[in-house]
């Protein structure tokens, strides 16, 4: 008989919740970088060991509201934390608890689901009996499964993460083919991994006012070559020459880095075309949000 599990990867933004999904599938299926709200919106990730599957929700980090398009980001965190089997919930361990982190674990517990606190970074920490005060405080206050230290960046402790989490897997047949790793469309990890470079190369607000949108991608029939046609969407002018940058040389840099990392992912050489454009305010902008599919409807 075979099991599952189907888990919410949830905390602060900047916990290393992506970096914890991409080292638990062993593919780099979500953006990472060290800007805050780096994921937008819920991605799936899918691992098999054995006779048990693993779905694996990854969520925008827990922030304060400063747009709609942040709106939409919280609502799709506290949507992704009902009905499910567990909760790993990652924290700073460099980081004190705060209230919004509270206030969700403690929802949390009112569903009596499984808690699995991740405190990530501990290759930070100087000295590692710091821990146990965190952990003492935490505890004190809501109702944990199973504490694991860790750090995603040295990969110590995430098979004891993917070890809790096989043994809370139930009875039922696998839900994604075995060989599946996401249910991402192959557009957008092409475009998150654009955006991803961008987020790495420009600095303050620029890019969080930015989206990616892949309007074709399509292998040729006489080459093994994707060509891959993609549109950058910015807020303002002013960001739109800072993205271009002087002689396009910002562009140039960001397109050639994320062209590597599609030629890695794809295993396929690929023509990366990119074009930046305009929407002035539209993370402010309902239908602007939908249709780059950001919102929780």
């Amino acid at each position: 008989m075979t099991r599952t599990v189907f888990v919410t990867i949830a905390g602060r933004t900047n916990a290393g919740k992506s970096s914890l999904l991409n080292a638990i599938i062993g593919e780099k299926i979500a953006s990472v970088s060290s800007k805050p709200q780096t994921t937008r919106t819920r991605i799936t990730g899918i691992r098999n060991i054995d006779d048990v599957q693993m779905v694996f929700f990854d969520t925008p980090g827990l922030h304060k509201p400063m747009n709609k398009l942040s709106e939409h980001m919280l609502n799709t965190v506290k949507e992704s934390v009902s009905d499910i089997d567990a909760v790993v919930f990652m924290m700073d361990c460099t980081k004190k608890i705060n209230a919004q982190e509270l206030e969700l674990l403690r929802s949390m517990n009112a569903s009596k689901m499984p808690l699995i606190l991740a405190l990530n970074k501990i290759d930070l920490l100087r000295d590692k009996n710091q821990l146990a005060p965190v952990i003492a405080d935490i505890t004190s206050k809501v109702k944990i499964h199973a504490v694991v230290p860790l750090s995603v960046t040295e990969n110590d402790g995430v098979d004891l993460i993917i070890n809790e989490l096989m043994s809370l897997a139930q009875e039922s047949p696998h839900y994604f083919p075995d060989d599946m790793i996401t249910d991402q469309p192959e557009r957008v990890l092409a475009a998150e991994m654009i955006r991803e470079k961008l987020l790495m190369l420009l600095n303050d607000e620029v890019p969080h006012g930015i989206a990616v949108s892949v309007e074709e991608m399509k292998e040729r029939e006489d080459k093994d070559i994707l060509d891959i046609s993609a549109v950058i969407y910015c807020e303002k002018d002013s960001h739109k020459g800072i993205v271009i940058g002087k002689g396009g040389a910002m562009l140039k840099k960001a397109s050639t880095a994320a062209r590597i990392e599609l030629e890695n992912f794809f295993c396929i050489k690929v023509n990366l075309q990119c074009w930046v454009k305009v929407k002035e305010d539209w993370r402010n902008r309902e239908g602007i949000i939908r249709n780059f599919g950001l919102s929780e409807k």
